[in-house]
């Protein structure tokens, strides 16, 4: 059996550069009393023996790890894979290390805790929601900053960015009216999703100010099947809605090949469809797809101020709530 590596430890640097182990360790760390000699003695031993200083003591000293978990599902949803990649560059230009954390469920955070209550982090941040207030609680008894993406929950350990979902979702259903639209379906994501619940509010209610009060919908999961599937469930009695707005653009973009493909109906002539993230593959020629900005970079600029204000803080600074702004982007898939 091959033998475990063995890494060099400070005191290995210490006895080849002939000094003192408490010295490796003041050469390691900034703003230590040390004279530019002995550093330079110690650095030159650490790269002959491939030394790294461990951060492990640190967290022990210090009770900071400078390891922030981010949590994720999965990156089929471009929002999510795009959220992804911005938490890490803002992390660590902020000086973190990113731990990542995947879970099974892909729409709630609140099976992520037997996991993330071993780990020594900071903080845990995702684009993912904290649905339930004993998932909340049961952060805040792990007394770690938690911020996560559209979380109806809040605590003094939880905190949320939220889009504007009933505003964005207004702006569609005053857009389909303009439009000429006079029946109207949405299609929801998974069942609980308080993202997908506020912005069937937002639309429902936009759309009765209009005076038209029956929303046909049907319950997908924020993929591109469940969309499809849902669109065509919508038609199953043969006289769809006139427009369908869709809780993310995943199951606008399933809709709009179940509507133009299995149904031969022509979009926007005969079915207006809008839905909400605005991900790159919106704005492909082959869709062209009517949407809902969220600002997924806004949101992790937010959620890094509030992650600083809480890690600054002595104890937790209460949990606050954003809310960001969408902007209504009409593409084909409206204009006529």
């Amino acid at each position: 059996m091959k033998p475990s590596r063995r890494y060099p430890s400070s005191t290995d640097v210490a006895r080849l550069a002939g000094v003192s182990q408490s010295a490796v360790s003041r050469a390691f760390s900034e703003g230590k009393s040390i004279s530019d000699e002995t550093r330079q003695k110690v650095f030159e031993a650490a790269k002959k023996l491939d030394y790294s200083p461990s951060f492990i003591p640190r967290i022990l000293l210090n009770h900071r790890s400078h390891l922030v978990a981010v949590v994720i599902s999965g990156t089929s949803n471009p929002f999510y894979a795009n959220a992804l990649e911005a938490f890490t560059m803002a992390l660590q230009k902020d000086g973190y290390q990113v731990l990542l954390v995947h879970i099974e469920s892909d729409h709630s955070l609140d099976g992520a805790i037997p996991k993330l209550a071993s780990y020594r982090v900071d903080a845990i941040v995702s684009a993912l929601p904290v649905l339930s207030k004993a998932a909340a609680r049961a952060f805040a008894r792990i007394k770690i900053p938690t911020i996560s993406f559209n979380t109806p929950i809040k605590n003094r350990w939880v905190a949320s960015v939220c889009s504007d979902n009933v505003g964005g979702a207004g702006a569609v259903a005053d857009l389909f009216v303009a439009r000429g639209a006079r029946t109207f379906g949405f299609i929801a994501g998974s069942d609980g999703s308080f993202a997908s619940d506020e912005r069937l509010s937002g639309y429902r209610d936009r759309l009765g100010k209009h005076g038209f009060d029956t929303v046909e919908i049907a319950t997908a999961d924020f993929q591109y099947q469940g969309g499809h599937d849902a669109a065509l469930a919508l038609f199953s009695n043969g006289n769809g809605p006139e427009a369908i707005f869709c809780a993310n653009d995943l199951m606008a973009i399933g809709a709009l090949d179940a509507v133009r493909r299995a149904l031969g109906l022509r979009v926007p002539e005969d079915v207006l469809i809008a839905g909400f993230d605005d991900v790159p593959e919106a704005s492909w020629g082959a869709y062209d797809l009517t949407t809902v900005v969220q600002d997924g970079p806004a949101m992790v600029a937010e959620a890094m101020n509030i992650l600083n204000s809480m890690l600054a803080s002595t104890g937790s600074v209460g949990g606050p709530m954003r809310v960001v702004p969408g902007t209504l982007i009409e593409r084909s898939t409206t204009l006529r």
